[in-house]
């Protein structure tokens, strides 16, 4: 498709910026990728951007602030951005900005994330406001967008301690109840424009080492003082059972209503809701991202649920870039900046 819409896509090169830039080029608009010196070969191998600008660290965004600008772009927000630059920075920016990025702040904020989450009538797990109170298997989470980086278990208050002491910059962390049961990452999109939810896909994320745990024998776990943790590595994508499906759907629209009473206009475009489901098919809700995710990714060519919306290739990042298109063409594009 030739590229002639008035904007430009700009994302940075990290996350899910290959299906981003892939998207947004099916749909016809010029992309820029923003990356780091020691990547810019890896990003020219792809050919899905038609510029590449290089910046010696991510944090320094602001240096080609004004020459986006210039090239009429929209930046389109990933965890990597939010990892890099911040809330606080993020909310300068003077660039356009795909989605409410207010909205953002209730992302990195656990404590801000449950209030959304609880006032949207989701079941949550439990939380312990300090270490002497655990009395069962908890998780131990950190705040921002590290892709489960650190994360650990513990089942009582000396265990904590214990582990704790590996983190000793690490002061700002939730104490949540662990739940056994399936983790299952839900894919929404919502559009400003059409004033429609859809879901994307499902995926499940592979986590070292907690996946690859189960390959040590129980005494070699104990012998080598194995524990586990939580960085992710990959995304392996998920179908789930058809009669869960419409409770999901609820779910997500829970919480783009509660959004938009919290930070008007409210949430849109894509986001995950981070669940567990256990042998009962009860649906605990432990996280929300308010953007796109890494779990998107192994849907490139649009997973079952979009083929069959769409009955063509819509990958997330597609449809982000087809959203901003329906606002041009109904010059409404303010509907679609935050």
């Amino acid at each position: 498709m030739a590229n002639n819409l008035p904007l430009t896509i700009a994302v940075l090169g990290s996350h899910s910026a290959l299906q981003i830039l892939k998207g947004a080029k099916d749909e016809g608009f010029k992309t820029i990728c923003i990356c780091v010196p020691a990547r810019k070969k890896f990003y020219e191998m792809f050919n899905l951007a038609d510029e590449i600008l290089t910046l010696d660290s991510f944090a320094n965004f602001e240096k080609i602030e004004d020459e986006l600008i210039q090239k009429k772009a929209i930046l389109i927000p990933h965890g990597s951005l939010i990892e890099y630059l911040g809330i606080e920075k993020i909310e300068r920016l003077r660039i356009p900005h795909y989605g409410t990025r207010k909205i953002l702040k209730w992302e990195a904020d656990r404590q801000k994330q449950r209030e959304w989450l609880e006032k949207a009538g989701l079941n949550l797990p439990k939380i312990f406001h300090k270490p002497e109170d655990i009395n069962q298997s908890v998780i131990i989470k950190f705040h921002g967008a590290a892709g489960g980086r650190g994360y650990f278990l513990a089942n009582s208050p000396k265990d904590f301690y214990k582990k704790i002491k590996k983190h000793p910059n690490e002061k700002d962390y939730v104490i949540q109840e662990y739940i056994v049961g399936v983790p299952v990452y839900a894919h929404y999109f919502y559009s400003q424009v059409k004033k429609e939810l859809e879901i994307m896909g499902f995926d499940k994320r592979y986590e070292s080492n907690a996946d690859s745990i189960g390959r040590v024998a129980a005494n070699d776990q104990i012998t080598a003082d194995i524990q586990t943790s939580y960085t992710i590595i990959g995304n392996i994508p998920m179908t789930v059972r058809e009669s869960l499906l419409p409770k999901l759907l609820e779910m997500g629209q829970q919480v783009v209503n509660v959004s938009q009473k919290l930070e008007p206009p409210g949430l849109f475009g894509p986001f995950c809701l981070e669940m567990i489901i256990d042998h009962n098919l009860k649906i605990t809700v432990f996280e929300i991202s308010a953007r796109i995710v890494a779990g998107t990714n192994p849907f490139i060519n649009g997973s079952p649920y979009t083929w069959l919306k769409y009955n063509e290739p819509m990958s997330t990042g597609r449809r982000i870039a087809r959203d901003i298109k329906e606002a041009l063409q109904k010059n409404c594009v303010e509907k679609i900046l935050g």
